[in-house]
């Protein structure tokens, strides 16, 4: 449910820098990993290039599917799914949309390199039927296809053919093209320029099919990485917009004239992977301890995320024990109950389990990528030393981290998933749990594996009726959190902050979506 915060200007908060009405500074803790729509399955760096980019469907203001680039849609058969594309459309370069386009995009974003091939699982071929019209042929009943569709983004073919990259490329193992520091979209915004870490300047697509709801000509997109600073340029009035707002830093921002906190709760849920291969990665023992479901219990049992949501989140949080949040399709009241805190337990496990002076093992976390991560990670560190374990702790730009986590070269690490697009537990069992093959297994931690997981998810995935689906949901969440597959940790608040002069829709999957911005004098 969104929340709309009406802000209204005074002669006070005069901005201290030259900006017209319509121009909307707006920072964050990090820059996007590219302007490629298919390079990165971050959902950061998807909802920036949506302002530039649109899919066939998107949601709305109120997180609704309604028509995007398609105009409607049919089910012809389970396998296949006819969409009528909206006519008249130009890419910002000035070349019509049409069928082709979306045939070469969606057959980019699944190819077995791109890291979005999970984001459209079943999709195998796009053939099409006339200029305005494409079938999508899939291995079989998909019901969430339009869901999955929110988030992959139309590209135009003649432009990706003449910069030679219709062939994807991976983000997150550094790889760099054409499209990665260049863009031409339909959307409502388009790219004047790119500094990398410096500058993203978007300006106003006046030929824009739609009818605009925000007022903006020009965004500036800065990154900074410092909390400080990023708080000190909007109360300096630099800034217009931040995202994220350090939660320590609320109370300094609510008793400062013309600027507001945006506070809501969130759906991002954040957790720690665990290795479940053979051996660990940087340990001082024989084989891999952490396969010992007893071991991944002890660690359940040290970490106490009450004194974590007090103490670190300002009692923001949520702490949870299920992998997504409350407002989230497949979510149950059962799979919520957190293992208790209990380091004695975790002892007496550890004990069990044949390690009772603890191991060594590292623990990588991102200190850039969620609120507050670097010190989360710090306080589980000292939580689990203090219940016999032995945490290298190691924090890392988010690059370098989930570079890592990608190439399974981490034992315990810290993930934060929001269902995004899908906004359904699915997202969690194809990506997160079941056994990687193909499209499913993007971020299932290395060595988990639970056939009955992999066979409730299949069905999931092809399941029409929605009671049979959701009770085939929660039967493998429920396995895998037996299994303590993933340690559920919180569902991280929504904390933005903004001038008075700013009105913008905080919606709950935490995405800024400027295309609903307003800015006044």
């Amino acid at each position: 449910m969104l929340r709309y915060l009406m802000m209204t200007a005074t002669a006070a908060t005069m901005l201290t820098t030259a900006a017209s009405a319509e121009s909307l500074r707006y920072a964050t803790s990090r820059d996007v990993y590219g302007l490629d729509p298919h390079a990165s399955s971050d959902s950061f760096t998807n909802i920036f290039t949506h302002h530039i980019y649109e899919p066939l469907v998107r949601y709305d203001a109120d997180m609704k599917i309604e028509p995007a680039l398609a105009t409607s849609w049919e089910v012809l058969e389970p396998t296949r799914v006819r969409f009528k594309l909206r006519e008249g459309v130009t890419f910002q370069g000035g070349e019509a949309f049409g069928a082709d386009d979306v045939q070469v995009s969606l057959m980019r974003a699944v190819d077995p390199k791109s890291p979005l091939r999970g984001n459209l699982p079943g999709l195998t071929a796009v053939e099409i039927v006339d200029d305005l019209t494409v079938d999508l042929i899939l291995d079989g009943a998909t019901p969430l296809l339009n869901n999955y569709l929110t988030n992959i983004q139309i590209m135009d073919k003649g432009w990706l053919e003449a910069h030679n990259s219709v062939a994807p490329i991976d983000a997150s193992q550094g790889e760099e093209g054409y499209t990665t520091n260049n863009a031409n979209g339909t959307g409502p915004f388009a790219l004047e320029s790119r500094r990398p870490d410096a500058l993203n300047v978007l300006v106003v697509n006046e030929g824009w099919w739609d009818t605009p709801q925000h007022n903006l000509t020009r965004i500036e997109h800065t990154p900074i990485g410092s909390d400080a600073t990023r708080v000190a340029a909007l109360l300096s009035g630099e800034i217009d917009l931040i995202e994220p707002a350090p939660l320590q830093d609320a109370g300094r921002i609510e008793g400062t004239d013309g600027v507001h906190m945006l506070q809501n709760p969130g759906l991002r849920s954040i957790m720690m992977g665990i290795n479940m291969g053979e051996s660990l990665v940087d340990g001082n023992v024989e084989g891999n301890p952490l396969k010992d479901v007893r071991v991944r219990q002890a660690m359940y049992h040290a970490i106490n995320m009450d004194l974590i949501r007090d103490r670190i989140m300002r009692g923001k949080s949520r702490v949870t024990g299920s992998l997504i949040a409350p407002a989230v399709k497949g979510f149950s009241e059962e799979m919520d109950e957190r293992l208790p805190y209990d380091p004695e337990m975790a002892k007496s496990l550890l004990a069990e389990a044949g390690y009772p002076d603890g191991f060594a093992f590292n623990l990588n976390c991102p200190n850039d990528r969620y609120v507050n991560d670097g010190d989360i990670c710090q306080a589980m560190a000292a939580m689990l030393a203090q219940s016999g374990f032995e945490p290298r702790l190691v924090t890392e730009p988010r690059q370098i981290h989930f570079k890592k986590v990608d190439n399974h070269e981490v034992d315990v690490f810290m993930l934060g998933w929001a269902t995004l697009p899908m906004l359904d537990g699915f997202s969690v069992l194809s990506a997160m749990l079941a056994t990687k093959d193909g499209e499913y297994g993007t971020f299932t931690p290395n060595g988990y594996s639970n056939p009955k997981v992999d066979e409730l998810t299949r069905a999931v995935a092809v399941e029409i009726d929605e009671e049979k689906r959701l009770a085939l949901m929660e039967e493998a969440l429920m396995l895998a959190k037996a299994d303590v597959a993933w340690l559920p940790l919180h569902q991280q608040p929504l904390s933005w902050a903004a001038r008075d002069t700013v009105e913008i829709p905080q919606a709950p999957d935490d995405l800024v979506r400027l295309w609903y911005a307003t800015v006044t004098n």
